[in-house]
């Protein structure tokens, strides 16, 4: 025998085996009672605040608006009688009132339109300047939303005026126009107009701020792929930009409808607290009515509509954000 067959043979160690299977985690507790409790908790505050702050206005508006009051009614010579709806009856056949109503339709939808045109404009150009350039342009922007609604109004009835108006200057500054001494507030349409482009002005800020925050979220690879795919400037902006943006349009349209239809102040203060019958939009007829008629049940009746109204919008925004929902 040789010396290699008298080596003793190496031990082959035993397979090693597996670890038996650990125990299952325990799920998840189940919610306690306290625990679905503390999300309410932390939002009574709010909700208290709330109720106090617009639940009795509300609730209030509605009793008035069923009932018969006046100025007697206000100084107590005489009380208040349940008027049913007599006052929604006299409301809705009233043919101003009808007026007033398209009239502001069309005034909120020329700003709703021209606010989110312009605003998604600037937002689509602010993605294309250098960074100093964008900072300065959203400081302005935020300046301008931050200035008083009142003070912004004071300064375009400035613009606008006929005799010293800084508009009027300059478009008389064109070949073959002359605006000195035009008075913008002469007809209905040319003084919505201008109102208008005030609470255009005014809303723009928000809107681009908002948009270009959206715009930071597009991707860049999709983007590209559609360029490389021979789309064009409209083409990514309408199939690849614009579906991204889409809950975020369609949030910014609401709340823009909601704040244009209740415009006060610009047309209250630019017509010097007395608007007149062509520029009368809902929330100044329901003032007119309650205040200067002094038929508060009116005034509560037409307000009321109001918001019947702008709910019927917030439902399409709820509806329209839950398509979008079920689609993600």
């Amino acid at each position: 025998m040789s010396a290699a067959d008298t080596t003793t043979p190496a031990k082959v160690p035993p397979p090693r085996q597996a670890p038996p299977p650990a125990a299952p985690h325990a799920s998840r507790r189940p919610r306690t009672a306290n625990g679905a409790a503390v999300p309410w908790l932390l939002l009574a505050p709010c909700l208290l605040v709330l109720v106090a702050v617009m639940g009795y206005p509300l609730v209030r508006l509605v009793t008035l608006s069923f009932q018969t009051f006046g100025q007697p009614q206000l100084w107590g010579f005489k009380p208040a009688e349940w008027a049913g709806f007599d006052n929604f009856k006299t409301v809705l056949s009233d043919s101003e009132f009808w007026s007033v109503v398209v009239r502001t339709i069309v005034f909120a939808v020329g700003c709703v339109v021209f606010t989110m045109v312009v605003g998604m404009a600037i937002a689509l150009l602010l993605q294309k300047v250098s960074g100093w350039v964008k900072t300065l342009i959203n400081i302005v922007l935020i300046a301008s939303w931050g200035m008083p609604v009142i003070v912004a109004t004071t300064v375009f009835k400035w613009l606008f005026d006929s005799d010293y108006g800084v508009f009027n200057a300059l478009l008389s500054r064109l070949p073959g126009v002359d605006m000195i001494g035009h008075n913008w507030f002469a007809s209905g349409p040319e003084g919505l107009a201008v109102i208008m482009l005030l609470v255009v002005w005014g809303a723009v800020p928000f809107v681009v701020i908002t948009l270009s925050a959206g715009l930071t979220q597009v991707p860049k690879e999709l983007e590209e792929a559609a360029r490389l795919d021979g789309a064009g400037a409209w083409g990514v902006f309408r199939y690849v930009t614009l579906p991204i943006l889409k809950p975020i349009v369609v949030m910014l349209t609401t709340l823009s409808v909601i704040w244009d239809m209740g415009v006060f102040p610009q047309v209250f203060v630019m017509r010097g607290g007395h608007p007149e019958p062509e520029f009368q939009l809902l929330n100044t007829y329901s003032y007119d009515r309650a205040f200067v008629v002094n038929d508060y049940a009116q005034g509560s009746a037409i307000a009321l509509i109001t918001v019947l109204l702008l709910l019927g919008v917030v439902a399409v925004y709820m509806r329209q954000m839950l398509k979008i929902g079920e689609v993600e």
